[in-house]
């Protein structure tokens, strides 16, 4: 259950991400910047999905790792992204908030599994 909420939650801040990127590069500002945070943001969902089928617990452990260190890179992105006035307030702050919340229930998971594995 935890995990589909998270999987949902990854999904619609990936979809969040795009239409922003979309904005980002219809108002001529960096492009480059909107596809690096095209790439991480739609690759939390996607290492989270792969983690679905995980070979063993440590491969799970292995493929949320990847997923949070997508969110952590996220992050960058977004701060970069608002401190270079390419995304206002409005759009930065509700974006920032999902990847946080998103972040801490892959914090959350990687550490039950790793205590399943002592």
């Amino acid at each position: 259950m935890a995990d589909s909420v998270m999987l949902n939650s990854a999904r619609s801040f990936a979809v969040t991400t795009v239409d922003i990127c979309r904005m980002i590069r219809g108002r001529k500002k960096e492009g480059v910047l909107a596809n690096q945070l095209i790439r991480s943001g739609t690759s939390i969902g996607a290492n989270i999905y792969e983690s679905k089928y995980a070979q063993s617990t440590a491969d799970f452990i292995s493929k949320m790792q990847i997923a949070l260190k997508e969110c952590y890179e996220t992050e960058y992105w977004l701060d970069l992204l608002y401190d270079t006035k390419c995304i206002t307030e409005n759009e930065y702050k509700p974006l920032r908030n999902q990847c946080g919340s998103i972040r801490r229930m892959l914090i959350a998971s990687i550490n039950t599994a790793r205590s399943k594995l002592d």
